[in-house]
């Protein structure tokens, strides 16, 4: 099962506070561990708001809004798990390096398998396809 990991942003993420060189390092060990581990299949840290952009859908022209954007909206990062179960992903979690006041939520990723009957054949190979392609990509 594939899971996503968001770690929410927060005053200092929104300011644009890097980590320091011990922070990055300790997340460093701590992902290396997890590739090792064949757990990991993509982690990246994400701008700040004030560079993001939202797009908001109500039937006619989407509009565009430029952030900033109130921090307990957003996710500062983020991992993509390959892992037998939630259970497995809470136990790696525990051991994140973060400092206190961090949160992270853990998501299941939608398999295709999960979709039932409407997922014909068709789009099934269609999107095989794409994520070939895009694997070609990397």
């Amino acid at each position: 099962m594939r899971f996503m990991v968001m770690v929410r942003a927060n005053k200092d993420t929104e300011a644009g506070v890097m980590p320091s060189t011990e922070e990055l390092a300790a997340m460093g060990k701590f992902n290396e561990e997890m590739v090792k581990a064949g757990i990991m299949l993509t982690g990246e840290g994400l701008h700040p708001s004030m560079r993001a952009t939202r797009l908001k859908f109500s039937g006619g022209t989407p509009l565009v809004v430029n952030g900033p954007f109130p921090a307990n909206e957003l996710v500062c990062g983020f991992w993509m798990l390959q892992a037998k179960s939630r259970d497995e992903v809470i136990d790696w979690m525990k051991r994140a390096p973060f400092g206190a006041g961090a949160v992270i939520e853990i998501r299941p990723v939608f398999e295709a398998e999960d979709f039932g009957a409407e997922f014909t054949p068709e789009l099934r190979e269609a999107e095989e396809r794409l994520r070939a392609e895009t694997a070609t990509r990397k």
